[in-house]
């Protein structure tokens, strides 16, 4: 049981608010620049960059929505939308019957690559040109490392009292 005192959990609120509020601030931005110069959100955006940088341009639906942190019909509703403007199809999985794979199209990878672009140019000046070298690198880690604790701590089991 960890013994934590009011001014680390002061501390780490203070850590939780800024994260948070960075990545709003961050995210807000791309996805106002990638919609006025690539006509697409950044949920988009996300969905074409996990294809394009896939083997084939494909991968499996619910591995799609894993990666984009959607539950299946919340990628479900985005994936249709971008199937209507011919940037990405359904196609039958070859080695399970059951699986849809999600594809780029030829159309999704000229659009996606434009998308890039901004995107790139986004993040160089919304977050990298306001760090040195120093701040890159242990910002880089520690978000490593929070990523990585998180994803090894096992949820609280529902109706289980958590110690404080």
């Amino acid at each position: 049981m960890t013994n934590t005192n009011s001014t680390d959990v002061r501390s780490g609120i203070a850590i939780w608010q800024a994260l948070l509020a960075a990545h709003a601030a961050v995210t807000e931005r791309l996805d106002e620049d990638l919609g006025a110069q690539a006509d697409m959100g950044l949920a988009e955006f996300e969905v074409l960059d996990h294809l394009a940088r896939a083997e084939d341009l494909t991968v499996r639906m619910n591995e799609l929505a894993a990666l984009v942190r959607l539950s299946p019909s919340g990628l479900t509703r985005r994936f249709d939308s971008l199937v209507r403007r011919g940037l990405v199809v359904r196609e039958p999985c070859d080695d399970d019957r059951r699986g849809i794979n999600a594809r780029l199209t030829p159309e999704g990878l000229r659009r996606h690559a434009s998308a890039v672009r901004v995107h790139s140019e986004g993040v160089q000046e919304y977050v990298v040109e306001h760090l040195d070298e120093r701040d890159t690198e242990c910002l880089t880690r520690s978000l490593e490392a929070l990523a990585s604790a998180a994803s090894r701590s096992p949820a609280p089991a529902p109706g289980v009292a958590q110690p404080r």
